[in-house]
């Protein structure tokens, strides 16, 4: 295949128009007003339809983050609080021994032995052991006020003095926290 190319001549027989006899069609500001003009109040009902539609994706997007937010912060407090009382269930399978190293300790207190100070060794280091892992005595005294929250009466007895009406009279057993969290209600005896 050779080129040959064509010539303005060539291409005037054919019938087809010279670059010079084309016109451009003339933008008459008329005509451009009217196209205008017309597509105007669609052109601005679509903006305001895509305006809306990106305020209510905002919106959501807004929505959606700040429940995102919301969750991550619950979530991690959970996880914080999980991880605080996780012992829990273990801590209070151990009170009834602390119980019982007290009734000991009780029982043992006026001789004088080794055994006494080695029980009493092992009493005090398990004690300490498990105030490191959170677990608090309640501080309890007799006379301070009833507070449900962290008493359980288990009887009421006639109040020796007036003073002592709905007070704690005496402390049958010890109560217990755990990182603040109440894990056993502390034993009490409350004057009627």
């Amino acid at each position: 295949m050779e080129n040959n190319p064509q010539t303005d001549q060539d291409l005037q027989k054919e019938g087809m128009p010279e670059p010079a006899d084309v016109e451009a069609p003339e933008d008459s500001p008329e005509s451009f007003e009217t196209l205008n003009g017309s597509d105007e109040p669609k052109l601005q009902a679509e903006l305001r339809k895509l305006q809306d539609e990106l305020a209510e994706a905002k919106d959501k997007y807004l929505r959606l983050y700040s429940e995102f937010e919301n969750f991550r912060r619950r979530t991690a407090k959970e996880k914080m609080e999980l991880i605080q009382t996780a012992s829990e269930s273990l801590v209070v399978s151990l009170l009834p021994v602390i119980d019982d190293f007290e009734r000991a300790e009780k029982a043992l207190i006026g001789t004088e032995s080794k055994e006494l100070e080695g029980f009493q060794l092992i009493y005090h280091k398990f004690k300490k052991t498990l105030e490191q892992k959170g677990v608090k005595v309640m501080d309890i005294k007799t006379g301070s006020d009833f507070n449900a929250d962290v008493h359980e009466a288990i009887t009421q007895v006639p109040a020796p003095e007036e003073k002592l009406k709905g007070k704690v009279i005496d402390v049958v057993e010890q109560g217990y926290l755990l990182n603040e969290k109440v894990i056993r209600y502390a034993k009490v005896v409350v004057g009627q």
